[in-house]
């Protein structure tokens, strides 16, 4: 993600001593605002390079997996727009899912920072990741709720003193799965993304699924490294790594038979 020369959000150990009932007008005393060049060194995707020409083979796919990528890429297409109100109300929605006893001041408001928002409008964040970043999240949230709550409020493992934060970092491994897929492509130009074209013929929503995998899988790698926020790339890619040796072992044919899938609970 581009260092767009905006302020971020470094969120420190889980604070609970944030009121609630006064969120409007509140911050916790645990979110501390920094220099956006931490952003470029921190948590910038660590897969954001493209090549200007790229002779890599491509795979040939059935008329079912061409599809699919066609959906999948009609998602990714999609910009998050505050003046639609399907974006609005996902929105809405996200929060609902994170915090359902804490009412939203507004979609701007300084309590999107509790979620790891770099600012007080998280509709700043999704232009690296799309409309569909927001899907992945809301899917995770509904799908696995207590693994979702696990990674936002940090429960598990010995937390560094300075955590990444929540948000961002998912918009972060949305751009990671579909650079390391390669789903902009017409056709995928590396084994790892042909082979998960064949997940997604047999599961429309095995991007989503794979993200949630993907996330968690990336907090285990976070916690078994060690990691504080200045880590974040080196855990990206190590992450990556794993997931892509997961991706190409031999006769998984669902994501839910990947060892990583395990990590997470409902």
């Amino acid at each position: 993600m581009e260092d767009r020369g905006e302020s971020f959000v470094a969120v420190r150990r889980i604070s609970h001593s944030l009121e609630r009932g006064n969120a409007c007008h509140s911050t916790s005393a645990e979110v501390v605002a920094g220099s956006a060049a931490w952003l470029g060194r921190g948590l910038s995707c660590v897969c954001a390079q493209r090549r200007e020409s790229d002779d890599r083979p491509s795979f040939d796919l059935t008329l079912a997996q061409e599809e699919c990528l066609q959906r999948l890429q009609n998602r990714i297409d999609i910009a998050y727009d505050s003046s639609i109100a399907e974006h609005r109300d996902a929105l809405r929605a996200l929060w609902s899912a994170a915090f359902p006893e804490d009412e939203l001041c507004g979609l701007i408001s300084e309590q999107w920072k509790e979620m790891g928002w770099q600012g007080k409008d998280p509709s700043t964040d999704f232009r690296g990741g799309g409309f569909i970043s927001l899907e992945n999240l809301l899917f995770f949230a509904r799908n696995f709720p207590k693994s979702f709550q696990d990674l936002l409020q940090k429960r598990e493992g010995d937390r560094s003193a300075w955590e990444y934060p929540f948000a961002v970092a998912g918009v972060n491994i949305t751009f990671m799965l579909i650079q390391m897929l390669d789903l902009e492509a017409v056709k995928p130009r590396a084994i790892v993304g042909a082979t998960f074209l064949k997940f997604l013929a047999e599961n429309e929503s095995a991007f989503d699924l794979l993200y949630c995998i993907t996330f968690k899988l990336m907090d285990q790698q976070w916690l078994s490294m060690r990691a504080s926020y200045m880590d974040f790339n080196t855990v990206m890619k190590a992450t990556r790594r794993q997931l892509e040796r997961e991706l190409l072992i031999e006769d998984i044919i669902r994501l839910e038979e990947l060892p990583s899938y395990g990590l997470l609970s409902r």
